[in-house]
């Protein structure tokens, strides 16, 4: 084999290599940029960063004497014919205090439709410190045409916000809600919720 033939059956083979490094690169980009969106969530979940609330599996065992105001906001994007908004517009409870209150949802439209909801608590520092037991954010959630559907929230403020010194001129957060439109063929489920009054305190 001539010296040449050597030299071109190698270098077709480093070309070779460089090719399938490049593939192996492209497809892992892909793959991370799939894992971009989940991963992205649970940091928001544990940091509580943009606005994000925690879930906890317990009641608050620590309330203060302090009150704090918390608002409730409801949106619904477009392409979800649906009436969405909150039973109350805010309440006023203690820190640490373990509340529920709950959303109102109809739809509108001749046929069912389906949608799954998103959340965030402004100011975006206090996410952190909004710990939700129950809620319905991320379920699907089907209405037949017409019916009307109220869905809990069970949270308290973590007592540890009064430590923050963004909160020595704060003294009101905001929950809010939007529900983005899915296909309703596709949920296989349908979200049935049965809830003591509006605001109840469930102690702590």
């Amino acid at each position: 084999m001539s010296g040449n033939v050597k030299k071109a059956m190698i270098g077709n083979r480093r070309h070779g290599v460089i090719a399938l490094a490049c593939a192996a690169f492209v497809a892992g980009m892909v793959g991370m940029s799939y894992a971009a969106v989940p991963l992205y969530q649970i940091f928001c979940q544990v940091t509580g960063y943009g606005g994000t609330t925690q879930r906890v599996e317990q009641y608050s065992d620590t309330v203060l004497d302090r009150t704090i105001t918390v608002r409730f906001d409801a949106n619904t994007a477009a392409g979800l014919p649906w009436e969405f908004e909150p039973v109350q517009r805010d309440i006023t409870m203690k820190i640490g205090e373990t509340m529920q209150v709950a959303y109102r949802a109809k739809n509108l439209f001749g046929k069912a439709t389906a949608g799954r909801s998103s959340f965030n608590v402004t100011p975006q520092f206090a996410g952190a410190y909004f710990m939700k037991v129950e809620c319905f954010c991320f379920t699907d959630t089907e209405l037949a045409p017409g019916e009307e559907m109220e869905m809990p929230v069970v949270f308290y403020i973590d007592p540890a916000i009064v430590d923050l010194p963004e909160m020595k001129n704060n003294n009101t957060l905001t929950l809010s809600y939007t529900f983005y439109p899915i296909d309703a063929e596709k949920t296989g489920t349908k979200e049935s919720v049965s809830l003591p009054k509006a605001g109840a305190n469930l102690g702590g």
